[in-house]
């Protein structure tokens, strides 16, 4: 059987008033270039009368069980024969007899083309203001920052991907996140993207749109975080440390004045936390990265565990989690000591504090350092095995 060219997918739930549109545009778009083709409706449940209007334009009907935009399209596109593959919403505010860019960069070679509102044109109301002029700039210049890309329109619902870029994602979000899901996935596996010129209309729909804002923007943004978590853990973590640190050296030598304002031990029990907080955000990126490693959810897991094994051994983590503890505890000695001078009767909290916070900081930090490394030693043997077991040794 010869291979089909190009599968046309449109999800759709509820989408009698605009479908027709949308088949006609496409089967016309197959036609005019001559193009070996089908065109997928992926319905997602709809109660009017969308499955029949498919069925009279010869569309090939496949029935999306789990709910959300995602999974339609995962259904959807699970039954594509083509080469190409080429999806946009079903209410035609995108038309199927303009996507000659998007396949042509599929031609070309690229793995994935998105396309690009901004530049192709977006008529009167068809885009909310804050989509457009907040909420995808936003979006789209997070993404591209996480994930070095360089997109312009990263939410656009329409775009072409190959049949076999498609399969090596392995997709899985099942709302309106599979959009980013796809991006950052490809990005990660450095697969060629490209963006094209597309045009946005005014959908045809007399309903209100499966797009919800603000919940559908955090799915996003949530998504980001947990794909990048150098941005969700690892980078906070850095910055509490850092600052951290810096303040409690500067009022562990005494209290500091700025204007008419006195920063002195209350602050530096806060910059104390910080320290701990910060190097306990640092310990989940690094257990986070380990495991995606471990379980392969990563598509560079080897580089990381290259690089992990190159700079992580147990002993020394351990021997600087002692040195920790012993300065604890030595500028606990301290405290004491200051005690015994005053017949272990009423201390001078501004004096004794001063060295009980830091000690007690450092003792923490010495006790966590140490659990942590056992911690990654007992996940590096994980490794180790498994990856024994693959090579069959």
């Amino acid at each position: 059987m010869e291979e089909l060219e190009l599968s046309i997918v449109m999800p759709c739930l509820n989408e009698e008033k605009s479908l027709s549109y949308c088949l006609q545009r496409a089967r016309h778009f197959i036609s005019d270039n001559q193009i070996s083709g089908e065109i997928i409706v992926s319905d997602n449940g709809s109660t009017d009368n969308s499955k029949e209007i498919a069925k009279s334009h010869h569309a090939v009907v496949v029935n999306a069980k789990d709910k959300g935009y995602g999974s339609a399209l995962m259904a959807g596109i699970k039954f594509a024969k083509g080469k190409y593959i080429i999806f946009a919403d079903a209410d035609d505010s995108y038309h199927f007899d303009e996507i000659m860019p998007l396949l042509d960069g599929l031609r070309q070679g690229s793995d994935l083309v998105v396309g690009n509102r901004f530049q192709g044109g977006i008529e009167e109301n068809a885009m909310p203001w804050l989509h457009r002029y907040i909420g995808t700039p936003i979006q789209s210049a997070i993404g591209n920052i996480m994930f070095g890309i360089s997109l312009g329109d990263f939410n656009c619902g329409m775009r072409g991907v190959t049949r076999q870029c498609y399969d090596e994602l392995d997709m899985h979000t099942s709302g309106m996140e599979f959009i980013s899901e796809m991006i950052v996935k490809a990005a990660l596996r450095k697969k060629n993207i490209t963006e094209k010129p597309v045009k946005l209309y005014r959908d045809k729909r007399d309903r209100p749109s499966h797009l919800h804002t603000f919940s559908d923007g955090w799915r996003n943004l949530r998504f980001f975080l947990l794909y990048s978590p150098a941005w969700l853990f690892l980078y906070p973590g850095l910055l509490l440390m850092f600052c951290g640190f810096i303040i409690s050296v500067i009022l562990y030598r005494g209290s500091v004045t700025l204007g008419q304002t006195r920063f002195d031990i209350h602050t530096l029990s806060y910059t104390s936390a910080s320290i701990i907080l910060g190097f306990q955000l640092v310990n989940v990126y690094v257990f986070t990265r380990l495991y995606a490693a471990v379980h392969g959810l990563h598509p560079f897991q080897q580089e990381f565990m290259r690089q992990f094994k190159r700079w992580f051994n147990m002993e020394k983590g351990i021997m600087l989690g002692v040195l920790l503890l012993l300065a604890g505890i030595a500028l606990n000695i301290r405290a004491v000591l200051y005690w015994k001078h005053k017949q272990f009767g009423d201390l001078d909290p501004i004096i004794v504090l001063r060295w009980v916070i830091p000690s007690v900081t450092l003792v923490l930090l010495g006790a966590q350092l140490m659990i942590s490394c056992f911690f990654l030693g007992i996940m590096n043997i994980r490794n180790k095995t498994t990856t024994d077991a693959y090579s069959g040794e």
